[in-house]
C-alpha cells in the first residue's frame, strides 16, 4: 500500500506492506532511529513517538494507519546540534544513561509538560510509567521535569520513584 506522512516536517511517501509496524517504517524505510524497539509489544515505551499531537507506541500501530499523518519522533525535538529543552533537563540531572529508553522518555515528558506545565511529582511518574528505564530508577527523570517547570527545589521529596 502507498502511504503519504509527514515525519518530523519533511513528507516522505513509500511504499509499504500491510502489516509493516510505524516502528519499522521510521526506522528501516526511512532511517530514523531514535525511536527503539524495545518489547516490540507496546510495554516498555522506548518507541513512543507523536502520531498527530498524541503519544503513541509505534510498535503497536501499522504503517498503513499514519497515512496522512503527522508523525514527530525525539529527532524533531532538537533543533541541528541544540538540544531542546527538556533534552537539556535531562543532561543536567543525569537522567540519561544509557540512553536506550532516552526517545521515549522525552516524548512522553513532552506530552506531559504539553498537557500540564505544572505537573505534581506524582503526574509526572503517572506520565512516564509506561517507559521502562533500567539504569537510572527513574529519580533523575523526576528531577529533570521538575527542574524543567522551575520546581527543582523539590527534587529532595522525590522518595523511591517506581
Amino acid at each position: 500500500m502507498r502511504i503519504l506522512v509527514k515525519v518530523n516536517g519533511d513528507t516522505y511517501e513509500r511504499e509499504v506492506a500491510e502489516n509493516r509496524t510505524l516502528l519499522r517504517f521510521l526506522r528501516e524505510d526511512l532511517g530514523i532511529t531514535g525511536p527503539k524497539e524495545g518489547c516490540g509489544m507496546g510495554e516498555c515505551g522506548a518507541c513512543t513517538v507523536f502520531l498527530n499531537g498524541r503519544a503513541v507506541n509505534s510498535c503497536m500501530v501499522l504503517a498503513v494507519e499514519a497515512d496522512g499523518a503527522t508523525v514527530d519522533t525525539v529527532e524533531g525535538e532538537s533543533k541541528g546540534p541544540e538540544l531542546s529543552e527538556i533534552q537539556k533537563a535531562f543532561e543536567r540531572n543525569h537522567a540519561v544513561q544509557c540512553g536506550f529508553c532516552t526517545p521515549g522518555m522525552v516524548m512522553s515528558v513532552k506530552e506531559l509538560l504539553r498537557d500540564n506545565a505544572k505537573p505534581s511529582v506524582d503526574e509526572i511518574k503517572e506520565a512516564v510509567e509506561g517507559n521502562f528505564c533500567r539504569c537510572t530508577g527513574y529519580a533523575q527523570i523526576v528531577e529533570a521535569v521538575l527542574d524543567l517547570t522551575g520546581r527543582a527545589s523539590e527534587k529532595g521529596g522525590i522518595g523511591h520513584v517506581e
